[in-house]
C-alpha cells in the first residue's frame, strides 16, 4: 500500500480523537496525504471537491432538508401521531408502538433520523414519562425509533449511496419501503415485550372506525407526501430531484398557506436549518469523494477483493465479515462519511459475492442507521439525552434491546433479498 494512504489513514484518526467535525477531518487528511504524499497535484483536493458536488442527484439533498424542516417546524409530527395512536394506542405499551409507528409515518416526510428523532421524541417522550413509563425506556424507543428515518424513503443516505456507487436513486426509495416496515415492527415486537416486562399498559380502549378515520382526514396532508414523491418517482413522472422541489412547495403550501402553522420567524428558521444542514452534508460528500478517489488510484478497493477472497470465497462467511465492520465503522464515523468511504471499497466485494447494489445499498444504510444509536458519534443518542434529560451511559445501555432486535432484521433482509428487491422488481 502506498505511503500516502497510511498517511491519510493516520491522520484521520487523529483528527477524529481530537473531535475534529468529520467534513473537516477528512479534508485535512487528504490534504496531509497529498502534500508528504507527493504523488497527487495541490489542486487535487479542490478540484475533485468542486466536481463532486457537480453531480444532479445531489440537487435532491437540500430540497428534502427544507421539506423535512418545513414540516418539523409545521404541525406534520403532531398530526401523524393522533393517527399512529388511533390505530395501535390500545396495545400494551401502546404509546411505544405510537412512538415508532409515527417515527415510521415521519420518516416518509424528513428523511433525517436526528430530525425524526427531535420531532418525535420531543412530544412523544415526555408525554410517555407523564404517562408512568420509565425514563430510559421512553427515551430509548422514540431514540431507536428515529433511525427508521434514513432507511425509510426519501432518505439523504439513500441519495448520496445511489450517487457514489452510481446506482439508481429511484430504485433505492422504493427498495427502502418494505425493509423500513420490517424493522418498524421489529422494534413495536421489541417493545411489547419490553412493555409487558415492566408492565406498561395500553393507552386504553381500541378506537373505533369514525375516530380512526378522523385522524386520517386531520392528517391527509402529512400522508400525502410520501404518496406524491414516492408516486412521482416510481410512476416515471419526475425525478428524485424534481421529487424533492415537489415535496418543498407541496408542504410549503400545506403547513403555510392551508393549515397555517408557519411564521416569518419560522421561515427564517427553515432557510437557516437547511442551509447549516445542507452546507455540513455536502462538505463531507466534497472531500470523502477526493478520498474515495485516492483509494481508486491506488487499487485499494482490489486489493481489498482479494484479501477477504483469500479468507474465504463463501458468501455466508464473508457477508457477516462485512457487516461487523460496517456496524464497527459506524459506531467512530458519520453515516454519510462510511457510505462515500466505504461504498467503493466493499461493493465490488458485495457484487463478486452476488449480491445486487440495490439490496448492498439498503443493507449499508440500515447499518448506518444503527451507527446513529452507538456512542461515541451516536447523534440520535444525543438527541435523545436532550430531550429525555437523561445520561448518555444510560440511554446507550437503554438502547441495547432495541439495538438487538435491529441487528435480527439486519440479518433477515441480507439473506433475503427479496425484502429489499421484491418491490422494485429487482429480485
Amino acid at each position: 500500500m502506498d505511503s500516502s494512504i497510511l498517511l491519510i489513514f493516520i491522520s484521520l484518526a487523529l483528527f477524529l480523537i481530537l473531535s475534529v467535525p468529520i467534513g473537516i477531518a477528512i479534508g485535512l487528511s487528504v490534504a496531509v496525504g497529498i502534500v508528504f504524499g507527493d504523488i497527487l497535484p495541490s489542486a487535487f483536493l479542490i478540484q475533485k471537491m468542486f466536481t463532486s458536488l457537480d453531480v444532479f442527484p445531489l440537487m435532491a439533498v437540500p430540497f428534502f432538508v427544507m421539506a423535512g424542516e418545513i414540516m418539523q417546524k409545521g404541525s406534520m409530527a403532531q398530526r401523524l401521531l393522533e393517527v399512529s395512536r388511533a390505530l395501535v394506542g390500545h396495545i400494551t405499551g401502546g404509546m411505544a408502538h405510537i412512538s415508532v409507528l409515527t417515527s415510521l409515518f415521519y420518516g416518509a416526510l424528513s428523511g433525517s433520523s436526528p430530525a425524526t428523532v427531535a420531532a418525535v421524541g420531543g412530544i412523544m417522550i415526555p408525554s410517555m414519562i407523564k404517562e408512568g413509563y420509565s425514563r430510559s425506556f421512553a427515551t430509548a424507543v422514540n431514540t431507536s425509533a428515529g433511525s427508521l428515518g434514513v432507511i425509510i424513503p426519501p432518505s439523504v443516505p439513500l441519495i448520496i449511496y445511489g450517487t457514489t456507487a452510481g446506482a439508481s436513486v429511484g430504485d433505492l426509495f422504493i427498495a427502502g419501503i418494505f425493509p423500513g416496515l420490517v424493522i418498524g415492527v421489529c422494534l413495536m415486537i421489541c417493545s411489547y415485550i419490553l412493555a409487558r416486562k415492566y408492565g406498561f399498559k395500553g393507552t386504553g380502549e381500541r378506537a373505533g372506525l369514525l375516530t380512526v378515520l378522523v385522524a386520517l382526514k386531520n392528517s391527509l396532508f402529512a400522508l400525502m407526501v410520501p404518496i406524491i414523491v414516492l408516486g412521482g418517482i416510481y410512476g416515471g413522472l419526475t425525478t428524485p430531484t424534481e421529487a424533492g422541489v415537489i415535496a418543498v412547495v407541496y408542504s410549503f403550501i400545506a403547513e403555510g398557506i392551508i393549515l397555517r402553522t408557519l411564521s416569518w420567524k419560522k421561515v427564517w428558521e427553515i432557510l437557516r436549518g437547511t442551509a447549516l444542514t445542507t452546507s455540513s452534508i455536502f462538505l463531507v460528500v466534497a472531500t470523502a469523494t477526493a478520498l474515495g478517489q485516492i483509494l481508486l488510484f491506488n487499487n485499494v478497493p482490489d486489493m481489498l477483493v482479494n484479501l477477504l477472497l483469500t479468507i474465504s470465497e463463501n458468501k455466508f462467511v464473508l457477508i457477516p465479515i462485512i457487516l461487523i465492520f460496517l456496524l464497527i465503522m459506524g459506531t467512530f464515523m458519520d453515516a454519510l462519511a462510511n457510505i462515500l468511504i466505504l461504498t467503493p471499497l466493499l461493493l465490488p466485494v458485495a457484487v463478486e459475492l452476488g449480491m445486487h447494489p440495490i439490496h448492498f445499498g439498503i443493507v449499508m444504510i440500515i447499518c448506518a442507521s444503527m451507527g446513529f444509536l452507538t456512542p461515541p458519534v451516536g447523534v440520535n443518542l444525543f438527541v435523545g439525552c436532550s430531550i429525555g434529560k437523561i445520561s448518555i451511559e444510560k440511554l446507550s445501555v437503554a438502547v441495547l434491546p432495541f439495538l438487538f432486535t435491529m441487528f435480527i432484521a439486519l440479518m433477515l433482509i441480507t439473506f433475503i433479498p427479496a425484502i429489499s428487491l421484491w418491490l422494485p422488481g429487482l429480485s
